[in-house]
């Protein structure tokens, strides 16, 4: 999927047909795997086959319908809890993730190094072009051997200016090329990176945001990982914080979810052998294989989780490396809802994708990571929504204790219910604050103890982000930066 060799990448018909791979690719080679469509005529039917079912039940068994759906839902979150808990104990081993130490990346010779390209995608960003250019700066690796392609739409006039006026593509940024992305729909993330891949010419891709700044090693790291690693592994991901934590609550409560998320339940992830939901930066990928595999879904508004099932669905794996890239944590309530709520749908989008031939997925990947690929994907977003629920059906209890309430907890459900309640959010907050010790963030002790007021956040996310899959599946919606501070506590 790399520029052909004699053939000019400026020139139309490349450039159409670079935008064609990019939009169709994945739709024409393999429909299935892609999420143009949202959802499969079976699957759209079998949902509403079951919501006409519990209607129906409910019409003439109200309190044992009711009753029945609430024990489904607290099985499914003891599944979740049970799941997760297993997932942190074996993240928390020592040889849970890859480390690369200083002086071994620097000991790589330029003769080992490979050619390397970075996509830098882009969309209205133009007050973070200079500190792009200050952080790809830092990086540690040979300007011959490394590709910079920062990927912007050709009709986001402020970025373009703002780059071409920091020197991009000369006065010693020549390796940092500027290629404009036919305006076409959808207007995602993933369609750039197809659209750069086609212009890539290393052996290794990675993927940064513009306001990423990454450890400076972080390529000479993932080269040596490579070297070591069996040659199944085809990606890996580096860990993700954020260089603004100390700017406000939210901030401490995204940089604690980070930590918990990178630290320790992608590694054990990684030891499970389960699928892996790739973070949507800072992943590097070997480029033929993910040119073989179809590369990102455009239609997809989580393409990095989905890529990141597709890579163990076709045989491979995917290794997470102790190398962090900072980012900016959303610090606006509203830009932050905005994000997760494309997170959440899209893992339910990756979801729906994936389960449309279960029995092949199944046997892919097994019974035991079909089953957490479930949890995670699915399980995520759903039951973020059903807090919602269990903390209005608690608080009403509370409030008058109505005795509708408790005909819908049966002894065989209210037990495991008060387990899901207590001991699943002691032990979730308990796993926040292992993470944060295990980072050295004493800091961010207020934001573990605080926490369920950023659960609550979450679920109104998850149910934007679920309405919006049934009215606008591929919508791409853009998150704002440039709005964070520097912390000088950040580690």
């Amino acid at each position: 999927m790399s520029t052909p060799e004699g053939v000019d990448p400026e020139s139309e018909a490349f450039k159409a047909e670079a935008l064609h791979l990019a939009v169709h690719g994945l739709r024409e080679s393999d429909p299935l795997a892609s999420a143009s469509v949202a959802f499969m005529p079976w699957q759209r039917n079998t949902a509403l086959a079951i919501v006409a079912l519990i209607v129906l039940c409910a019409v003439f068994f109200p309190l044992g319908t009711l009753a029945t759906l609430v024990a489904i839902c607290t099985a499914g979150y003891l599944a979740v809890l049970i799941d997760r808990l297993l997932i942190l104990t074996r993240g928390m081993d020592r040889d849970a993730i890859l480390t690369i130490d200083d002086e071994r990346a620097r000991a790589l010779s330029d003769d080992e190094l490979p050619p390397y390209t970075i996509l830098v995608p882009a969309y209205g960003e133009p007050e973070v072009v200079g500190d792009l250019i200050g952080a790809l700066s830092a990086i540690d690796y040979p300007a011959d051997k490394l590709q910079v392609l920062l990927l912007l739409e050709e009709d986001d006039s402020p970025t373009i200016d703002a780059a071409r006026n920091a020197g991009i593509g000369s006065g010693g940024y020549e390796h940092i090329v500027i290629v404009l992305v036919p305006a076409a729909d959808p207007r995602t993330k993933p369609k750039a990176c197809n659209y750069g891949l086609r212009r890539a010419t290393g052996d290794i891709v990675t993927i940064y945001d513009a306001e990423d700044i990454p450890d400076p090693l972080q390529l000479r790291r993932i080269v040596a990982a490579f070297g070591d690693l069996p040659e199944t592994v085809v990606c890996i991901q580096a860990k993700l914080a954020f260089h603004n934590a100390g700017q406000n609550l939210l901030t401490q409560w995204f940089t604690m979810d980070y930590g918990l998320w990178f630290g320790f339940l992608l590694p054990g992830l990684m030891r499970s052998r389960a699928p892996i939901p790739l973070g949507g930066t800072s992943n590097h990928f070997k480029r033929d294989v993910v040119t073989d595999i179809g590369a990102w879904d455009p239609y997809n508004v989580t393409e990095d989780a989905d890529l990141g099932v597709r890579i163990a669905a076709s045989g491979y794996s995917t290794a997470v490396l102790d190398s962090t890239t900072l980012e900016e944590a959303n610090p606006d309530p509203i830009n932050w809802v905005r994000q997760r709520s494309r997170w959440y749908k899209g893992y339910l989008q990756s979801w729906l994708v994936h389960t449309r031939r279960p029995v092949q997925l199944w046997r892919q990947i097994g019974t035991i990571s079909f089953i957490r690929f479930t949890l995670i994907l699915a399980g995520t977003p759903i039951i973020a929504c059903l807090n919602l629920i269990f903390w209005f059906i608690s608080l009403s209890w509370i409030l008058g204790q109505p005795s509708v309430i408790g005909k819908l907890f049966p002894a065989a459900v209210y037990f495991p219910a008060l387990i899901a309640l207590i001991i699943g959010n002691a032990a979730t907050i308990y796993m926040n604050i292992v993470a944060c010790r295990e980072n050295n963030r004493p800091d961010l002790l207020l934001a573990c103890l605080t926490v369920p007021l950023y659960w609550l956040m979450m679920s109104i996310a998850a149910t934007k982000g679920c309405w919006q899959l049934l009215r606008n599946p591929s919508y791409w919606e853009k998150t704002f930066h440039g709005l964070g501070t520097s912390s000088e506590d950040s580690k």
